[in-house]
């Protein structure tokens, strides 16, 4: 359980997270300075910069979590799963990028969706977040093979792509004015898709190892 030290450190960090969402979903991203939303929060100026390094942080600091767990999933897999069914399992179980929210979260679903594809700056650190994801996927791929091929990054990359072809798909269907539950429905359906297509392309397999051994297998 955590300490009474912890606990304050994480509804600060809560509170200005919450604070910026609010006054960048009235004003945008662009328009709101550090020092307003250290303001509007009662904080020191350093106090936001403690918990988030960088202004694009206030918005993207849960995917530290996201990432995390993803990992976890690979290495923790069961047993004779492949790579690819627990990304798949880990995936479907997002709420949030599925779409299946209450009205209340979807509606600050669509303000942040709003914002983001509206602010370059916030669309270029979530492409450098994506790039450390892959990174670090591939990483936990390779180590447990070894060798020094290109077959991890490759898996990796392709487990992204599906990734951020859902997080591109649903934020399209959110700016057109898609809800909940048919939100969820078609976000679920294009997953399914995109899942299909992986399996057909990459066998299911995902990890060098298990590739030769299938290989070798075939007439």
């Amino acid at each position: 359980m955590a300490g009474l030290r912890e606990r304050k450190k994480e509804q600060t960090r809560r509170l200005i997270a919450e604070t910026a969402r609010q006054l960048f979903s009235e004003r945008g991203f662009e328009h709101v300075t550090i020092a307003e939303i250290a303001e509007a929060a009662d904080v020191a100026v350093q106090t936001v910069f403690n918990y988030f390094p960088t202004k694009e942080d206030l918005v993207y600091w849960r995917l530290g979590t996201f990432e995390a767990q993803l990992l976890e999933t690979i290495r923790e897999r069961p047993k004779g799963e492949s790579v690819l069914a627990a990304f798949r399992r880990f995936l479907l179980s997002q709420r949030g990028l599925m779409g299946d929210v209450e009205p209340a979260a979807h509606e600050q679903l669509v303000e942040m969706t709003r914002m983001i594809l509206a602010s370059p700056a916030l669309l270029a650190r979530e492409e450098q977040i994506f790039v450390g994801y892959t990174a670090s996927l591939a990483e936990v791929i390779r180590g447990e093979e070894g060798g020094d091929g290109i077959e991890p990054v490759v898996a990796a990359n392709a487990l992204m792509g599906a990734h951020r072809a859902l997080v591109s798909f649903a934020r399209r269907r959110i700016a057109e004015g898609a809800r909940p539950p048919r939100l969820g429905r078609e976000v679920r359906t294009q997953a399914e898709r995109a899942f299909a297509l992986l399996e057909q392309g990459l066998g299911g397999e995902l990890t060098p190892a298990q590739a030769r051994s299938r290989a070798a297998r075939k007439p």
